[in-house]
């Protein structure tokens, strides 16, 4: 049987089933659509959420950053960015001037009228296209600042518009913190609603550092662009120059055309290219027509470059150095203090030095006016004097003998004047100032017999031992001490005698005396010495002390001698009488500060003693070279004291009259000794020096004043003989007969004791049997002088 074969067959769609299809097909593009604007919705509310948040976060981080930026008034604003740097000047007494600090970078203000409008458009052009359409930021600037701040790629990038570069340069600092750019930002938006576009722009053209002139020097401000790069004004210039000095604040010295000796570069091509692109910016912006581009372009700029001119220096010495460098010393501790810096802190050198660097800057650049105590004509007068007769201090070694001079007033401390050195193109060490050498026999009426006397241990009759001996303890233990002429005169000298010998003997023993009664080595320093700020030292309680051991200025030293002449009243030295801002705010005024060192009464009592000095002329002739110099002078009521270290290697002369002291020092800056004589040589130079002075300013030396005892000096009625108050004398069981003869003795406190065998300061018991051995012949040489009666 046959098989039939087996057909499969597929069964045929109908046209409903196709239909069923095509729907089946859309539903599932259209559930995919959905899918995909739904997640496309949901991306975007994410993505604004998360710009929300952002913008959230970042508003709130710049909140916290501008969080306490004091917001400035308005002429607090105006003043700020219209502060230019202006050179300080210093100034004599009588206000003429001294010299002038240069600013750096030298610059002039000039109004808006006064600068081409070339060059703001140039400007604009280049620096901030939008200048005269935003509110001084660009925000998209801000939000990508705040972007890169937040997301790490650093801070404050770009955008930085005019008004925001100007508050940069004059209020804020360069620092690269995302906190300096917020408080800019603000500070920015600030200004804008305080001052002008036209304001703004001449501001920023009057700050801006434009590189350096052709005398090499940095520049800044439009008009010292204009002239020391073409010569000509700022209002006179024409686009092509305009164009070249708006392209320069961007990089100053690459673009300038100059080097810093003033020459031009050999290439200075970066500075035209920069031009160029000025020049098209301004195209660009429709500034200039296509015409005036090309034109520009093609100017020949370069031979408007001005040739290389010389600085005009101004020549400095000491004046200008002393003056500067005590202003800055005020400037920088006045501003110390106002940060809240103690003395402790601030005597750190590296604190010190920062704030004396800050007071630098605002000595060049802010215009202060510095008034001196200097008077002209006198410091002239002193420098005539020592390029005169500074000749008289050389010893014929061939070395140089220096001196170093202050002239200061006695109820004030004002320096009239000073001597630095013979020639300061020579030498320039400050020996008025800065030099410190031992200070010799002329620091004992400030260490020894004015404290001894203001304490009543001795009056100007009483005696001191004057005998050979040797020191007792320390370093010099076991060496003689001996008085520059003689070992010991070998008797009991007066105060007064003792002074005018200068003998070291004596003062070695009323020293010693005086710190046994005080109980402390250093009670002379604390009690006297350190209230006229002499330098701490342990030397001043060794038993060399009162030879002059301890180094001083001269200055200090002459300080030190104003005080006895002034009735033992210290006023400090100074030479700054007052500073001032550039609106002429007073910011430093020098005040007295008195202190009363020693009482009225002794210094009377030393000034008395001194004037012995300088009359009996036993330690130095000055008195009759004055009066061969100029007799009139000669008849001041001088006193003073003079003061020499071993072999000479140190000379001092310090005098007074009622009104000012004069002291020197002198002698050479290698230390060594100088030939004998040196006193003679400076009393020579002191004395024509004064004559010099007096030439021009003959008031100045009160010589109509004469210095009196205090009232309340006890002149009291001694024996000639001991000091103390007449009478018979008895030791160990003997009588002995007291020479005849009184004397008055003056005393500042207490007084004398009565009479006893053991009556002075100082001595040993043979020093005191051959003194009163001697008492036969001063009987003798009494009764002869009254026979001769």
């Amino acid at each position: 049987m046959a098989h039939k074969k087996k057909i499969n067959k597929q069964p045929k769609k109908s046209g409903k089933s196709k239909a069923k299809a095509t729907l089946g097909g859309s539903f599932a593009l259209n559930v995919s659509l959905r899918v995909v604007k739904s997640l496309l919705l949901g991306l975007v509310v994410v993505l604004f959420l998360g710009g929300m948040l952002v913008v959230g976060i970042g508003a709130g981080y710049f909140a916290h950053l501008v969080e306490g930026t004091p917001t400035p008034t308005k002429s607090e604003m105006k003043q700020k960015v219209g502060d230019i740097a202006e050179s300080s000047k210093l100034l004599y007494a009588d206000d003429r001037e001294l010299a002038t600090i240069q600013a750096d970078p030298i610059r002039e203000k000039i109004n808006s009228d006064e600068i081409s409008e070339w060059v703001k458009k140039a400007l604009v052009a280049t620096e901030d296209e939008n200048f005269y359409e935003h509110p001084g930021v660009v925000p998209k600037a801000v939000v990508r600042a705040l972007l890169g701040e937040m997301v790490g790629f650093g801070a404050g990038s770009g955008g930085s518009t005019l008004t925001q570069q100007l508050i940069k340069q004059q209020v804020l600092t360069n620092e690269t913190s995302f906190k300096r750019k917020a408080n800019e930002i603000i500070l920015a938006l600030d200004l804008e609603k305080y001052l002008s576009k036209d304001e703004i722009l001449t501001a920023y053209l009057n700050v801006s550092p434009f590189g350096r002139n052709n005398k090499g020097q940095n520049i800044a401000g439009v008009e010292e662009a204009a002239i020391g790069i073409f010569g000509v004004h700022a209002k006179d210039l024409n686009l092509p120059q305009s164009a070249f000095i708006a392209g320069l604040p961007q990089s100053p010295i690459v673009y300038s055309p100059y080097t810093n000796t003033g020459d031009l570069k050999q290439d200075y091509s970066l500075g035209m290219a920069r031009k160029d692109d000025v020049l098209f910016n301004m195209y660009r912006e429709q500034m200039i027509s296509k015409k005036e581009y090309e034109e520009a372009k093609k100017y020949d700029l370069s031979k408007d470059f001005q040739a290389r001119q010389d600085v005009e220096v101004q020549q400095h010495g000491f004046l200008y150095y002393t003056v500067y460098n005590e202003a800055i010393s005020i400037v920088a501790k006045q501003q110390a203090k106002e940060d809240g810096v103690n003395d402790a802190d601030y005597s750190k050198e590296e604190t010190r030095n920062r704030y004396v660097e800050q007071a630098k800057v605002k000595m060049q650049n802010q215009g202060l006016v510095v008034k001196s105590t200097i008077d002209k004509n006198i410091y002239d007068a002193m420098q005539l004097g020592v390029a005169e007769y500074g000749q008289y201090l050389d010893d014929g070694s061939g070395a140089t003998v220096e001196p170093g001079t202050v002239m200061m007033d006695n109820k004030t401390g004002r320096i009239y004047g000073f001597v630095g050195s013979r020639d300061y193109n020579t030498n320039q060490n400050n020996h008025a100032f800065d030099t410190a050498r031992q200070a010799g026999s002329s620091i004992k009426p400030m260490l020894v017999y004015g404290p001894a006397i203001d304490q009543g241990l001795l009056g100007s009759a009483s005696r001191i031992a004057d005998f050979p001996m040797k020191y007792q303890h320390g370093e010099h233990a076991g060496k003689e001490l001996g008085n520059a002429e003689n070992k010991g005169s070998k008797t009991f000298q007066t105060t007064r005698q003792a002074l005018v010998e200068s003998t070291n003997i004596t003062a070695y023993h009323v020293y010693q005396d005086m710190l046994a009664n005080k109980g402390s080595d250093q009670f002379a320093y604390d009690n006297y010495l350190k209230k006229m700020n002499y330098p701490t030292s342990n030397a001043w309680g060794v038993e060399s002390a009162p030879l002059g051991t301890t180094d001083v200025s001269t200055l200090t030293e002459v300080n030190g001698f104003q005080t006895l002449a002034n009735g033992g009243v210290y006023q400090q030295g100074y030479l700054i009488d007052s500073i001032t801002d550039s609106t002429g705010k007073e910011i430093y005024k020098h005040k007295d500060e008195p202190v009363q060192v020693y009482s009225k009464a002794t210094a009377s009592i030393m000034n008395d003693l001194m004037r012995s000095v300088i009359n009996e002329q036993h330690t130095t002739p000055f008195k009759s070279i004055l009066s061969g110099v100029n007799y009139q002078l000669s008849t001041a009521d001088w006193v003073g004291k003079t003061g020499t270290t071993d072999n000479y290697a140190d000379n001092w002369l310090i005098v007074s009259t009622p009104t000012i002291t004069l002291g020197t020092w002198t002698g050479r800056d290698d230390n060594k000794p100088m030939n004998d004589g040196a006193g003679n040589r400076t009393a020579t130079y002191m004395a024509y020096l004064a004559g010099r002075i007096y030439q021009v300013n003959p008031n100045i030396f009160g010589e109509d004043e004469e210095f009196e005892l205090s009232d309340d000096v006890k002149q009291i009625k001694v024996s000639d003989f001991t000091g103390l108050k007449p009478g018979k004398v008895n030791h160990n069981g003997t009588n002995y007969q007291v020479p005849s003869g009184e004397t008055t003795s003056l005393w500042a406190k207490d007084g004398p004791g009565d009479n006893t065998y053991e009556f002075g300061i100082g001595g040993n018991d043979d020093d005191y049997k051959t003194y009163w051995n001697t008492r036969n012949k001063v009987n003798a040489k009494a009764k002869e002088d009254k026979d001769d009666d």
